[in-house]
């Protein structure tokens, strides 16, 4: 397989999954929670077409890989409507946490798959074509996951940790969420993407989110390994 066809396989494919299911995850919390503004506008579909942002999940990915820089991205951002959800500044919360807890049930639903995976092949056996695209995917998909759903809980608006800690943040802390809220992407953009790009020496992703996320991928690890058998444990 060609390259580049196999690199949109093993990694694009399974990003843009991991972060349609992020989306369709709040969508659904805030249904449940009496908040079916997403229902009614078709964005509780599977289809990967209705949840894509050409910058957030195709442009932005692929320049961050060309730079070597660490891979993110986003779909578009499911509406949620904050005064129809039953009790708001809660809901949100549960709504917002909605979504990275979704990643790392992916997360550890493919490091079961991944684990079966590799008791279908021997000690002595050479893995072929298929396990080895298979097991790409899997692994891309659990380290995508974990990444999404770690990033993602960073108390910054616009990300999802924002609303958690808004939910349970008191009134002064409420309001100096809202005023960061307007400049949040243009402080996203400047800290995680122009910093990193002009001074890679700062390792500002890696310091923020690099240790939590080594531990949970450690933890999945443990999971493909005990599924896997005793000799990869």
């Amino acid at each position: 397989m060609n390259s580049t066809l196999y690199l949109i396989a093993t990694l694009v494919v399974p990003m843009v999954f991991a972060i349609v299911f992020h989306e369709i995850a709040h969508g659904w919390a805030a249904r449940a929670l009496g908040d079916p503004t997403a229902y009614e506008r078709g964005r509780l579909s599977l289809n990967p077409l209705r949840h894509v942002d050409p910058m957030g999940t195709l442009i932005l990915p692929g320049m961050l890989k060309l730079l070597g820089l660490p891979v993110f991205g986003w779909a578009k951002p499911v509406p949620v409507s904050y005064a129809r959800l039953r009790s708001p500044k809660r809901d949100m919360a549960l709504v917002a946490a909605a979504g990275p807890l979704t990643n790392f049930m992916l997360a550890a639903l493919s490091a079961v798959a991944f684990g079966l995976l590799l008791r279908q092949v021997g000690p002595q056996e050479v893995p072929g074509p298929s396990f080895l695209f298979l097991a790409d995917n899997l692994k891309n998909f659990i380290a995508i996951n974990v990444f999404l759903g770690t990033f993602n809980l960073l108390p910054l608006p616009p990300f999802d940790g924002s609303r958690i800690v808004r939910g349970l943040a008191p009134e002064a802390g409420v309001r100096l969420l809202d005023r960061i809220e307007p400049v949040g992407i243009p402080l996203f953009m400047i800290v995680f993407i122009v910093l990193p790009w002009a001074f890679p020496g700062l390792h500002i992703v890696d310091r923020l989110v690099g240790p939590p996320m080594e531990w949970m991928l450690s933890q999945f690890e443990h999971i493909v390994a005990l599924v896997a058998g005793p000799e990869l444990d």
